[in-house]
């Protein structure tokens, strides 16, 4: 009797490990899909250099600004996307297009531009500099934020690769690049200068996609 009691007890111990388990999974899988929604709500912000024309009517944009875009694409700095908004820094156009920006180079107050990213914040993008990852970014602006928020800003902001060092992780974090082109940027190292970049990485993009992604790297 005493052994069936204790078998009995062994088995209900059992099934309350094996709920609590798939408790324990439902609840990390119900959290990593609220992370993957946000991610998917972050994929809506245009990068304003990959942008195509139906993109941007789709934003509600008028003909002759969509016009404006595509003419003076890709844009290199900042302030010549201002300019063509004519000054107009609206935060609601910045919540579905913008032109990414280097967090080790730009105006701290260039940062302000960035939807819900206030003066406060913008000193701390600052702060840390150099980046030497967009992981790095993540780490140190996770302690003013929670992930969500994280992941949202990388529409926004990029780190600058070194050509002949950074990791194939690094450069695939790059905006507009993939797999293909990351491997193509380790490929054909070392390179002695920029103009190296330019010709080979040249053989598979356009002049305009050229100048895109030079804005990303630099050779030390």
């Amino acid at each position: 009797m005493k052994k069936k009691l204790y078998y009995l007890m062994c088995l209900l111990l059992v099934k309350s490990i094996l709920i609590s388990c798939n408790e324990t999974s439902s609840k990390k899988n119900q959290i990593n899909n609220k992370l993957d929604e946000k991610q998917n709500e972050t994929e809506l912000v245009l990068n304003v250099n990959l942008a195509n024309e139906s993109d941007l009517v789709s934003l509600g944009l008028s003909s002759d600004l969509v016009n404006d875009i595509l003419a003076n694409q890709p844009f290199l700095d900042f302030s010549n996307f201002i300019l063509l908004l004519d000054g107009n820094k609206n935060e609601e156009l910045f919540r579905k297009v913008f032109l990414p920006l280097n967090l080790n180079t730009a105006n701290e107050s260039d940062f302000h531009m960035i939807p819900g990213v206030g003066k406060k914040l913008a000193h701390e993008f600052v702060e840390y500099r150099p980046y030497s990852s967009i992981e790095e970014f993540k780490r140190e602006i996770g302690k003013y934020v929670d992930d969500s928020e994280v992941i949202r800003y990388l529409n926004y902001v990029f780190v600058p690769v070194e050509l002949n060092t950074s990791r194939e992780s690094d450069i695939k974090n790059l905006p507009g690049v993939g797999d293909k082109m990351a491997h193509e940027f380790i490929e054909y190292r070392p390179y002695k200068n920029i103009n190296h970049f330019r010709r080979e990485i040249g053989k598979y993009v356009d002049k305009k996609e050229l100048m895109r992604l030079e804005r990303f790297v630099y050779l030390k």
